[in-house]
């Protein structure tokens, strides 16, 4: 397998989940910022996936898959000794589907005017909507270390990712304290030191 990723980016969490399933892959970054999107290799990245950003994961067989929440189960099921997921079809499985849809459309997609807002304005006011999103997930994880209970998933990659960026756009976490913890506790992990060194982001 190889991950096609952006430092910081969503994909981020694919790359976590990637070291922490101990299977065997490659990485390639690559750089949003230039016009059109190009790979450390040089390579036009819409000639690799024609929607233009990360993640993308080329599978052994040759073919791409997209989408973050898409790739993170892919990759658990292919380590389920690991247990990054519960298994297809049963409860704690849509639990978890459950978990990476809020993730992406109530705390990811809110972040983006944050990044890309052409005022204070707008940026103020998606932070003002991740507000109640942000309190849920606190509540949340005062009564569990992780988001499904005792046990580290794909959804955590996930979230960590996602609340991590608040630090790149100046915005505090302090009035939720869980989240704080739980930022530490799964920075703390190998598979994310392992990924946040991979992309240049470690301390």
């Amino acid at each position: 397998m190889k991950l096609y990723f952006s430092p910081g980016a969503c994909s981020l969490a694919s790359h976590i989940v990637l070291f922490a399933s101990g299977l065997p892959f490659g990485s390639e970054k690559v750089d949003l910022r230039a016009q059109p999107h190009v790979t450390a290799e040089g390579v036009n990245f819409s000639t690799i996936n024609p929607k233009g950003y990360v993640p993308a994961l080329q599978l052994d067989n040759g073919e791409l898959l997209t989408e973050g929440v898409a790739i993170l189960q892919y990759i658990a099921d292919q380590a389920p000794d690991k247990q990054l997921a519960p298994a297809n079809g049963t409860l704690p499985r849509y639990r978890l589907q459950e978990w990476l849809n809020y993730i992406s459309t109530e705390v990811h997609k809110n972040f983006t005017p944050i990044f890309f807002g052409k005022t204070e304005e707008v940026k103020d006011d998606a932070w003002a909507r991740l507000q109640p999103r942000l309190a849920l997930l606190q509540r949340q994880l005062e009564k569990t270390p992780y988001l499904q209970g005792g046990q580290f998933s794909v959804a955590d990659a996930y979230l960590f990712t996602c609340l991590s960026w608040a630090q790149y756009v100046q915005r505090s976490l302090a009035d939720f304290p869980a989240l704080l913890d739980y930022l530490k506790r799964v920075a703390a992990l190998p598979a994310t030191q392992q990924a946040l060194q991979a992309e240049g982001l470690g301390q």
